[in-house]
């Protein structure tokens, strides 16, 4: 486990300059992005028209901006004051689960661009050059196109959604809600991307269950890696497992975090950090936790303080990342033989849903939303009858599970029966 894999630091010249030089390559390099990706009005043939320079400085201009702006709380938060206006000197940890979220998405991207190129392809004759594939390419680039929106979108949703299941801590102090602090929660994340991609998949004529048949998939994928990163950041972790349990991990304290190198990072897991405030009591033997004192258990807080980690928690990253990576494999394979655009996004839509409600059952983060939580900002004398360690607590996303489902079975009872009725009147079943 580890947290952050090395911090860099900009105290010398020649780093402060290498880091500028750096920046502006990423804001050009964002912006070219832009200039590339522009494209012409779209006819009522189905064809574009040519790109026009304005259309293209525009869009470079677009990008280039949202770059300077990332560039420049990039360069406020690592560069000392001394070199940047209101610079904070904190430097650059390289947090392993920003690593491994980055190569899940960079992962994910490409692979559904892929699979776009393969799903549009189209081999056409052309003058000079023979038979080439005519859509496919194009298809392929728009998909890496969309990358980009889903990221904005998923960031957005999943902050959103945060913030809605902790609006108590929120509502104290509205500021809050602007910081860079506070965490994610992916199924905010998931909604977020779906909206982003609906309207991209509206804007440039694709059939949206198409699209979602070809990338639902890469979300797995994306996330059996990122999960491996929330298991390095020791969030999104298990409830306590016992003393004897052969699965149980511990996540370690600042006191213990090192980076790869082997150096104190002085920045302990999230489940450190939860479990060091809280009051409740634990039987570390059976892993069992009460809300009051009975024989034989300790203080949660007092535990993890005197030992310097938390108790031996169950892995739940590891659980979701096998389940997800089981997911990506199976619904790629079964992409061969689907009957109807939509099949395998339904499938996704159930199959995961019924893994994070599995995974939900080892959880013991209560951070990311329970019915008690909910019942206790807005209805108080309410919360008694659901109590945090019932059975019938459920959490914000086994909520949210269970509406997942029930829509993914919809549309696949809908799809299928559409299917059925066509086949019945003489058509040929294919995808549709």
């Amino acid at each position: 486990m580890l947290p952050i894999l090395i911090r860099l630091t900009f105290e010398s010249l020649w780093s402060q300059l290498l880091l500028y030089a750096v920046a502006l390559a990423v804001v050009a390099s964002i912006a070219r992005n832009g200039w590339m990706g522009a494209q012409g009005e779209l006819t009522k043939q189905g064809t574009r028209t040519e790109v026009k320079r304005a259309d293209k400085v525009q869009r470079a201009l677009l990008y280039g901006g949202g770059g300077a702006v990332l560039a420049w709380f990039g360069l406020q938060y690592a560069m000392p004051a001394s070199a940047f206006p209101g610079g904070k000197g904190e430097g650059i940890p390289v947090h392993t689960y920003g690593v491994l979220l980055a190569a899940g998405f960079f992962c994910a991207a490409n692979v559904a661009a892929r699979l776009a190129q393969d799903e549009w392809r189209k081999v056409e004759w052309v003058e000079g050059q023979g038979w080439v594939d005519t859509e496919g390419p194009r298809r392929r680039e728009q998909v890496l196109d969309l990358g980009f929106w889903v990221l904005v979108g998923g960031l957005v949703g999943s902050r959103v959604l945060f913030i809605i299941v902790n609006w108590q801590d929120y509502a104290k102090n509205l500021g809050s809600i602007f910081s860079l602090g506070g965490g994610l929660v992916f199924y905010g994340g998931l909604i977020g991307a779906a909206v982003a991609a609906y309207a991209f998949a509206r804007v440039n004529g694709m059939e949206f269950l198409r699209l979602a048949d070809l990338a639902i998939p890469t979300v797995s994928l994306g996330q059996a890696l990122g999960r491996l990163g929330c298991f390095s950041a020791g969030c999104c972790w298990g409830g306590p497992a016992g003393s004897h349990s052969a699965l149980a991990v511990r996540f370690p304290g600042a006191g213990l975090a090192r980076d790869l190198f082997g150096h104190l990072t002085g920045a302990g897991s999230t489940a450190y950090s939860s479990q060091a405030m809280d009051p409740r009591y634990v039987l570390e033997a059976t892993g069992e936790v009460f809300p009051q004192a009975v024989p034989g258990a300790v203080r949660i807080s007092e535990w993890v303080s005197q030992h310097g980690t938390t108790l031996p928690v169950h892995p739940t990253q590891l659980f979701e990342s096998l389940g997800q990576a089981a997911i990506f494999a199976s619904l790629l394979y079964l992409r061969r033989s689907r009957r109807f655009h939509g099949q395998i996004f339904s499938l996704w839509l159930m199959a995961y849903a019924v893994l994070r409600s599995t995974v939900e059952l080892f959880r013991g983060d209560a951070e990311r939303g329970t019915l008690h939580g909910l019942l206790t900002s807005s209805a108080p004398s309410l919360a008694k009858w659901v109590p945090l360690e019932a059975w019938y607590n459920i959490s914000t996303s086994q909520f949210i599970s269970l509406c997942m489902f029930t829509f993914g079975a919809t549309l696949m009872y809908q799809r299928a029966r559409r299917l059925g009725g066509a086949a019945g009147l003489g058509a040929t079943p294919s995808p549709a």
